[in-house]
């Protein structure tokens, strides 16, 4: 189509080439460059103006109200994330394919639907049976976790913004939802960032603890770009022995 704008982007580091090469200029990964289109404004559209909002400035000192911390009871899991997951914050979690990273999130969702918060987990990859056999077989099938399979990241926030406040969400897995302005597939770097945002805001804006799993490459790193991990306040890196 006429102006639309080809750009490559690596799936690596993030950065924008013009022309697709074997080699990122950025980072100097082989084979990262993907083909992303975006359509211009259309001439003589309107350009959306922001509204100059003040912000709101408060002390340093705060209330003294202690941190909301969301405590699972799975000891290693409440060390790691500092004592329990913090309403608001944006933990990413990643590890190889079958290592128990959705098992462990299921459980620490179950027992903190058990213990009345409201947990809902939307998965992007599996089936709304699929994760009840899982809650089956770890003996959790009881818990109150509302579940939901999508990947429309506009849908999920659409869904939960009109309804009672989430205390924990978690997304299966971050590679998979998308945002639907953008053109890019799942997955890609620009879906990838935007979607984190996203979700990002809606965890702060409504005290929700955000939970996404990410997939990791051969490397052992998490997929996507490396600004991914810096937009989120916690990252954790399952490992395990092959076998065991």
């Amino acid at each position: 189509m006429a102006g639309t704008r080809v750009q490559f982007v690596c799936q690596s580091c993030g950065s924008v080439q013009p022309k697709w090469s074997g080699r990122c200029d950025g980072c100097g990964a082989w084979n990262t460059l993907v083909e992303e289109t975006s359509e211009p404004l259309a001439k003589g559209a309107p350009v959306k103006r922001r509204s100059r909002r003040g912000l709101d400035l408060v002390s340093l000192e705060g209330t003294g109200q202690p941190v909301q911390r969301l405590v699972t009871g799975i000891g290693e899991l409440d060390r790691a994330v500092g004592g329990g997951m913090v309403a608001g914050s944006a933990i990413l979690i990643g590890g190889d394919p079958g290592i128990g990273k959705s098992t462990l999130t299921l459980q620490a969702a179950a027992r903190l639907a058990l213990a009345g918060k409201r947990v809902v987990y939307v998965s992007g990859e599996e089936s709304i049976e699929q994760i009840r056999m899982r809650a089956d077989r770890i003996g959790l099938a009881k818990a109150p976790v509302e579940l939901a399979s999508g990947t429309s990241v506009d849908e999920i926030l659409g869904t939960l913004d009109t309804g009672p406040p989430v205390d924990l969400l978690i997304i299966d897995s971050i590679q998979t939802v998308y945002l639907e302005a953008l053109d890019p597939a799942p997955g890609t770097v620009t879906q990838l960032r935007a979607s984190a945002q996203a979700l990002t805001r809606f965890a702060k804006r409504r005290g929700a603890a955000l939970l996404l799993i990410g997939h990791v490459t051969k490397e052992g790193q998490i997929a996507g770009p490396r600004v991914l991990e810096h937009m989120v306040d916690t990252v954790l890196y399952f490992e395990g022995e092959r076998g065991h």
